[in-house]
């Protein structure tokens, strides 16, 4: 998160975010936010997500857009964070600062728990409902429209990670940048069909919780008009990165096994083409590129451990060759 954001959040302002969803400042605890501001709170029994977003990072219109694109998810039957209303009946309230604004929404928190590092690796059976629910949400995100254009979500080439490279990427890494300029090209050329539509953008074992083999989907922030595939690259991507290329063999083998299993839940609802899969290589380096500057914005250099180090040398070499994380992946 940005240091002006976090400058901008105060007492203040979060007693009037709680008071527009009928809580107080003492019914919530702060749960943390990589780009937002998330609190937990319980009403009438019932656990509750709220979140702040500032204006310098999503416009209240796109977040209507999200908002309406998961109350429609839900509608549909997909396992969602529902968004609920406002006490004044409202799905988004804004809270207006000096030259910018607060969003403020909130979900009902998903049943269950996180999964985390290891156990979601080599987990045959969570690969599966990863396919099944990415396969449900790209099913559905065929037949949904925006109900206005002013409130539909960005194309991916407006990724605000992507847009801002110049901002946070040093400007003597000129490989990077030319092997990002190369590969936005080659991800542009390719055909919008029906391969390409509202995607959910972020899908991670940070971004669901597993209860009884059932997964709930939430944080939608990141949604935006893509490529089907990229969202299957994400989940890969982070199902493997943390290995370091000291195990690359290990690396290539995990990421097989889950796309084996993904797929097979994935195409209980969507079929995959061999053009969308062969186009996997590229949705992963575009994904590595994306948590490279999302380091570079947030991290604090002057204290890296040992492995995000050697994490960054290794993005660093991969993204100057233009190769993926993962290169075998048949």
């Amino acid at each position: 998160m940005e240091l002006n954001m976090k400058r901008l959040m105060n007492d203040h302002i979060l007693s009037e975010a709680v008071s527009r969803f009928g809580i107080g400042p003492s019914d919530i605890s702060f749960i943390g936010g990589f780009q937002n501001f998330v609190y937990e709170y319980v009403k009438k029994d019932r656990s509750y997500i709220l979140r702040l977003s500032h204006s310098s990072h999503r416009s209240f219109r796109a977040i209507c857009g999200e908002l309406e694109w998961v109350e429609y998810l839900h509608d549909q039957g997909l396992s969602v964070s529902k968004p609920i209303l406002s006490a004044q009946n409202n799905l988004a309230e804004v809270l207006h600062l000096e030259g910018s604004y607060f969003t403020v929404a909130s979900f009902e928190k998903a049943p269950g728990q996180k999964i985390f590092y290891p156990e979601c690796m080599n987990n045959d059976m969570l690969s599966e409902r990863c396919g099944e629910i990415t396969g449900q949400l790209h099913q559905l995100s065929r037949t949904y429209k925006p109900s206005r254009e002013a409130i539909k979500r960005h194309d991916w080439t407006r990724n605000s990670y992507l847009t801002s490279i110049n901002k946070y990427i040093p400007a003597d890494q000129v490989r990077v940048f030319e092997s990002a300029e190369r590969l936005m090209r080659q991800i542009d050329a390719l055909k919008k069909d029906d391969s390409y539509g509202l995607i959910h953008g972020d899908i991670n074992v940070g971004n669901f919780f597993l209860d009884e083999n059932r997964i709930t989907l939430f944080d939608f922030d990141e949604c935006q008009y893509s490529w089907y595939i990229e969202d299957i690259a994400i989940q890969i991507f982070y199902m493997v990165y943390v290995v370091l290329n000291d195990s690359i063999q290990e690396r290539n083998m995990q990421a097989r096994r889950f796309l084996k299993h993904f797929i097979k839940g994935y195409e209980r609802y969507e079929k995959l083409s061999e053009a969308s899969l062969q186009q996997l290589r590229l949705f992963l380096r575009l994904r590595e590129y994306i948590v490279y500057i999302g380091m570079y914005r947030s991290f604090d250099f002057a204290n890296l451990d040992d492995w995000t180090e050697t994490y960054l040398t290794e993005s660093r070499d991969r993204l100057e060759q233009g190769i993926a994380i993962v290169e075998e992946l048949n």
